[in-house]
């Protein structure tokens, strides 16, 4: 699909959509817990699709009522021997240890680009935990027989932290005595703090010490039979209507918990840094667009904000450097290559040196084609950054939005925006 944005001016007020982190992180608990979930604000993404496919296929029961999903399920009891993750790296790393609890093989398998993102890691803890792994070749596809066995062991958690979060969870359900996870080089662990929070909606607390040895007691659960969560929104979607807002217009993004421990409600910082003309209130914030001053932001722990931040930068006045390149490189595409290009293609100045991207903002970026790489976030910083273009921009691969934002192109026509859509 091609989307064709062209330069306005952004106005109005939204909700954010639900965020697919929590989303899938509500449907593996739900999986797990013995007895019934019901999740309001459910996520409607490719990826929020993919986790309740698993989920179902793992043993679960899924109601679809108006405004809520009931999720009835009595563990780990497969229905299926193969699980399907789609493009999601978190699902896959997330619902592998899961997987592993059941005592009969399960395939794990995804596609596109998914097929080469690194599953490295899990061929180096799963046989610790009696875990077997046949036909592995550090990605998917492959299959998981178990069951597994919870240990006290020790993990790198420098190339992501989805494995442990998987880890937590399946640990969480299977463990019979107190074990430890030993974690070096964590990133991102505001994602961390997500996985611990919605286990202990479940009665499932895990205490950890500065992030580097996590705590599994089961004497400490406190198992419940029926569990309610709601689904926060998402504040990496978010990010890409507050800097539409801070570069050309005025938004009001509503639904945000302005208390959560999403690692992308970082946004915040950059944009009182850059001056934009920000209002904080109980569940929503408003950007208005001013003169922008340049930033500097480490953004090792939320690298999804990345294209969003290149976006933001392009209309600073003057050098802003973004630290955390290395993160990019297995993400839907590679995303240090892919912001680059678009930065190119829009006549952006820009350089990448010892991990850090340095870009010179302008009056005004070329009227250009970009490619999305097949990544839903590269699409989505494109679009907002064609708001302030010369001409009419040309998006290709515009469709991959439906990873994490399916109304993406839909909103930005609600505020404003003249945007076409071709197959």
């Amino acid at each position: 699909m091609q989307a064709t944005i062209r330069p306005g001016r952004i106005f109005g007020t939204l909700a954010a959509p639900a965020s697919k982190s929590m989303m899938q992180r509500a449907c593996a608990a739900a999986l797990l817990h013995k007895g019934k979930t019901t999740i309001y604000n459910q996520g409607t993404s490719d990826d929020d699709h993919a986790a309740l496919e698993i989920i179902k296929n793992l043993g679960a029961t899924i109601i679809h009522q108006a405004d809520r999903i009931e999720i009835i399920s009595n563990g780990i009891e497969p229905v299926s021997l193969l699980i399907n993750c789609g493009e999601s790296g978190l699902a896959a790393r997330l619902f592998t240890p899961i997987a592993s609890l059941s005592n009969v093989p399960v395939i794990i398998e995804g596609k596109d680009s998914l097929l080469n993102r690194p599953m490295d890691q899990f061929g180096k803890i799963l046989p610790q935990l009696e875990v077997t792994l046949s036909d592995f070749n550090d990605h998917v596809p492959f299959t998981v027989c178990g069951p597994l066995q919870p240990k006290s062991i020790k993990i790198d958690g420098s190339i992501s932290s989805q494995f442990l979060s998987g880890l937590l969870f399946a640990y969480s359900y299977a463990a019979m005595e107190a074990v430890t996870i030993d974690v070096s080089g964590l990133k991102s662990r505001p994602y961390i703090d997500m996985t611990l929070q919605v286990l202990e909606l479940f009665g499932k607390p895990i205490a950890h010490d500065n992030y580097h040895r996590f705590h599994i007691d089961p004497a400490l659960f406190n198992v419940k039979e029926d569990v309610e969560i709601n689904i926060e929104a998402d504040w990496s979607s978010a990010s890409y209507w507050l800097v539409a807002g801070a570069i050309r217009g005025s938004v009001t993004v509503t639904g945000l918990n302005i208390d959560s421990v999403q690692a992308d409600m970082a946004i915040l910082k950059v944009l009182e840094v850059v001056n934009a003309d920000l209002m904080i209130g109980p569940g929503f914030v408003r950007v208005k667009s001013a003169s922008l001053l340049p930033f500097e932001f480490d953004a090792t722990d939320c690298p999804d904000l990345f294209p969003a931040l290149a976006a933001l930068a392009s209309a600073c006045h003057g050098e802003s450097y973004i630290k955390g390149v290395h993160r990019l490189f297995h993400k839907e595409s590679n995303r240090a290559e892919s912001i680059a290009e678009m930065l190119m293609q829009f006549g952006i100045p820009f350089s990448m040196e010892d991990d850090t991207l340095c870009v010179t903002g302008v009056d005004n970026p070329d009227y250009t084609t970009i490619d999305s790489y097949h990544d839903h976030r590269i699409a989505m910083a494109a679009a907002v950054t064609a708001i302030r273009a010369k001409g009419p921009v040309l998006i290709e691969g515009a469709e991959v939005v439906n990873k994490s934002y399916p109304d993406f192109f839909k909103d930005l026509k609600f505020l404003g925006i003249e945007s076409d859509l071709k197959p």
